[in-house]
C-alpha cells in the first residue's frame, strides 16, 4: 500500500517519493538536526533504530532507496520499531508518573496549607464578630477557601498542563502498543511521514513571530528586573509586569486607548504562559505558513488577535495579555482550511488539531478564573471564518498558491504586527523607566 501512495503523483508533497533528501550510497540514519549518521550494515542500522533512546532516527537510507525514507518504510525493522517504541512509552510514562506525583504533592501541599489557614481564620473572626460557630461551618469556610484561592488554582492548572495530560498521553501510548504490528505500523506511515516532512520545512516567518514574542517578553524582564533589583527574579514565575502599559486595560480601550487590541497580544504573564504560546507558535504557526502559504500567516492572527480581543473587552472586566487569540485563530483557520483540502493533510493530523481544541477548552474550564476563554472562543471562531470565506473547498492534493495581493496584504498586516510588537515593548520600557 506503502509503494502506491509514494510513486503515485497525486498525492500531496510529504507524499511524494522527492518528499527527502537525496539518500548516500550504503545505509545510515538522520536525525532531529539533520546530522547524519552513517551504518555498516543493514544490520548496524537495525541496531541503531532499536536502540534510539529518545526518537533521535528520523530518517533513514539504504541500498535501493533513492530517496531517504522513514524507518517504518524500510523493510524488516518491525522488531527493531517495536522494541525502541515500547522503551519509549515505558521510559515516558514512568517520566510522567514521577512528575504527576510531584505535582499532586505540591497541589495537596498547597491545598492543605489553605484549607488549615481558612480553618483557624474562620474561628478568628468568629471570635472577633462574638459569635459561636460549629465545626461543619468552619469546615465550609475553609473549602471556600480552597476553591478561591489564587495560589491553588494556579496549582491545580499547573497539575492539569504539566502532569496528568502528559501522563494520560503516555497512558494512551502504551496502550497502543499493541496495534504496532507490521498493518499498524503501515497504517501510522502516512501520520509520521506528515509529521516529518513538516519538521523538516522552513518557516521563516513564523522565526519573526517567535522573535517578536520573545523581544517583548525579554523587555518585560530586563525592565521587572530594573526596577525590583535580581531578587524579584522568582517574582517573574508568576507575575511579569506590562499589563497596565501596553496590556488589554478594558477601561482604557473604551476610553479611546484602542492600540491596546494590538500590544496587548505580545505581552506575557509568566514565563509558563510565554513558554505555552511560543509551542503554539512554533507549530501552528509553521503548519500555516507551510500549507497555507505565508501572506495568511500574518492575516489570520491579527484578524483573530483583534476579534479574540474585542470578545474579552465585551465578556471579561479583568485585563488581559496574551497571543492566545491569535493562535486560537490559527488552530482555527487550519481545522476548516484542511477540512476543505481533504487530501492536503492525513485524517490523523487533522484529528489532533480538533483534540488541541477540546484541550483548551477544558484547561479553560479548569483555570477560568486565570484564562481568557472569550478571546479564545471569539480568536477559534475568527479564524474558522476567516478559512471558509478566504478558501474554496478543493480536492486536489496540491497547496493553493499565493497571488500578489495575498503577499501586498500579508505584508501589511505583518508590518502592523512588528509595529505593534515594537510599541508594546517601548510602552513597558516608558512605564517602567
Amino acid at each position: 500500500m506503502n509503494e502506491i501512495i509514494l510513486q503515485n503523483p497525486e498525492v500531496p508533497i510529504w507524499a511524494r517519493d522527492d518528499a527527502f533528501p537525496a539518500a548516500p550510497a550504503g545505509w545510515g540514519w538522520v536525525d532531529a538536526k539533520r546530522k547524519t549518521h552513517v551504518c555498516d550494515s543493514l544490520e548496524s542500522l537495525a541496531t541503531a533504530i532499536r536502540e534510539d533512546r529518545d526518537a533521535s532516527v528520523a530518517l533513514v537510507w539504504a541500498p535501493g532507496h533513492p530517496r531517504m525514507i522513514l524507518p517504518e518504510e524500510l523493510a524488516g525493522m518491525g522488531d527493531a520499531l517495536r522494541s525502541a517504541r515500547a522503551r519509549w512509552s515505558r521510559d515516558d510514562l514512568d517520566e510522567a508518573t514521577r512528575k504527576l506525583r510531584w505535582f499532586g504533592l505540591i497541589l495537596l501541599g498547597i491545598s492543605a496549607y489553605t484549607f488549615y489557614g481558612g480553618f483557624l481564620l474562620a474561628g478568628k473572626l468568629a471570635t472577633q464578630s462574638g459569635i459561636v460557630i460549629d465545626d461543619f461551618q468552619r469546615l465550609t469556610f475553609a473549602t471556600r477557601a480552597v476553591l478561591v484561592s489564587t495560589q491553588c488554582g494556579i496549582a491545580l492548572l499547573m497539575f492539569v498542563i504539566l502532569a496528568f495530560i502528559p501522563w494520560y498521553q503516555a497512558r494512551k501510548r502504551q496502550a497502543n502498543l499493541v496495534k504496532w504490528t507490521e498493518d499498524g505500523i503501515a497504517k501510522a506511515v502516512p501520520s509520521i511521514r506528515f509529521e516529518t516532512w513538516l519538521g523538516w520545512q522552513h518557516a521563516p516567518l513564523t522565526k519573526v513571530f517567535l522573535g517578536l514574542i520573545g523581544l517583548v517578553a525579554l523587555t518585560q524582564i530586563f525592565c521587572k528586573v530594573k526596577t525590583e533589583g535580581w531578587g524579584s527574579l522568582m517574582v517573574l514565575l508568576h507575575n511579569w509586569d506590562g499589563t497596565s502599559a501596553a496590556g488589554l486595560m478594558k477601561d482604557r480601550y473604551r476610553e479611546g486607548e484602542w492600540w491596546r487590541l494590538f500590544t496587548a497580544p505580545f505581552l506575557h504573564g509568566n514565563v509558563v504562559h510565554l513558554l505555552m504560546n511560543a509551542s503554539a507558535v512554533a507549530y501552528l504557526g509553521k503548519r500555516v505558513e507551510v500549507f497555507a502559504r505565508w501572506p495568511h500567516l500574518p492575516l489570520v492572527f491579527l484578524f483573530s488577535a483583534c476579534v479574540g480581543g474585542q470578545a474579552s473587552v465585551f465578556f471579561v472586566a479583568a485585563p488581559s495579555v496574551g497571543a492566545s487569540g491569535g493562535l486560537m485563530g490559527w488552530l482555527g483557520f487550519l481545522l476548516v482550511f484542511e477540512t476543505l483540502h481533504h487530501r492536503l493533510v492525513p485524517l490523523d493530523a487533522r484529528r489532533r488539531l480538533a483534540a488541541g481544541v477540546v484541550l483548551t477548552a477544558v484547561i479553560g474550564l479548569i483555570g477560568y478564573r486565570y484564562v481568557d476563554n472569550a478571546a479564545h472562543a471569539g480568536g477559534l471562531l475568527a479564524g474558522m471564518l476567516y478559512a471558509a470565506i478566504v478558501f474554496p473547498r478543493s480536492s486536489s492534493p496540491a497547496r493553493p498558491n499565493s497571488n500578489l495581493t495575498d503577499r501586498i496584504a500579508g505584508g501589511a498586516a505583518m508590518f502592523v504586527l512588528i509595529a505593534s510588537a515594537a510599541f508594546a515593548g517601548l510602552r513597558v520600557m516608558v512605564n517602567q523607566g
